[in-house]
């Protein structure tokens, strides 16, 4: 149906800069939004920044200032550059899809997670 691959992420030092991307492939009619959550050990998946479709982009107030949300709409593919970072950014990183499989049908859609490690 819908896929999300995502790359990026690994091992980096606090205050460090690390990049992620993520393809949404398959039976796609439209994109709503696309986004990143991220799950810490013993932690609920939380929110780090979406965007949506006109552009409008929402970013949870720990990343702010940090981490920039972009989107390129002609290849499927959303972006987070994530700067400055700190051991608490630490988690597996998600990508998430609000996408039309058809005309009247959508679902949400994750990807399989990619590990971000920040070394204090």
């Amino acid at each position: 149906q819908v896929q999300l691959v995502e790359s990026g992420g690994g091992l980096v030092q606090a205050g460090g800069s690390l990049g992620l991307s993520c393809t949404a492939s398959g039976s796609i009619f439209h994109i709503v939004a696309l986004g990143w959550y991220r799950q810490a050990p013993g932690t609920e998946r939380e929110l780090v920044s979406t965007i949506n479709a006109g552009g409008g982009i929402n970013y949870a107030d720990s990343v702010k200032g940090r981490f920039t949300i972009s989107r390129d709409n002609a290849k499927n593919t959303v972006y987070l550059q994530m700067n400055t970072l700190k051991p608490e950014d630490t988690a597996v990183y998600y990508c998430n899809g609000r996408i039309y499989y058809s005309q009247n049908s959508w679902g949400e859609f994750w990807g399989q997670g990619t590990q971000v490690t920040v070394s204090s």
